[in-house]
């Protein structure tokens, strides 16, 4: 009872090689597949970023041309017209801001 220690147990391989090697041709052509979906992805992503990069961009641009009194001028108004709303939304930014707070500590 001999044991061969030149293969595994592994598929795909065999000790003629001719399995071997139709796998490494496998896991080559998978590699390349997956190499061009990774690219791919990539390529999309930077897309993505540079048009939200555009975006803000953009908005820095039209909050630097603003006057903060017009701002205020806005936001009396919402809150005339929406005193719910404006209620809710002030009691969100105090939790948020009390959360912060107190997560320093």
């Amino acid at each position: 009872m001999s044991q061969s220690t030149t293969s595994s147990n592994f598929p795909g391989t065999s000790e003629s090689g001719e399995q071997s090697g139709s796998a490494a041709g496998t896991a080559t052509a998978l590699a390349q597949e997956y190499g061009g979906k990774i690219s791919d992805a990539a390529s999309q992503a930077k897309e993505f970023l540079s048009d939200k990069m555009s975006v803000v961009g953009d908005k820095v641009k039209d909050l630097q041309n603003v006057d903060f009194g017009e701002i205020a001028e806005n936001a009396k108004d919402y809150a005339r017209n929406n005193p719910g709303q404006a209620i809710l939304i002030s009691a969100a930014a105090g939790l948020l801001v009390g959360l912060i707070l107190r997560g320093r500590r």
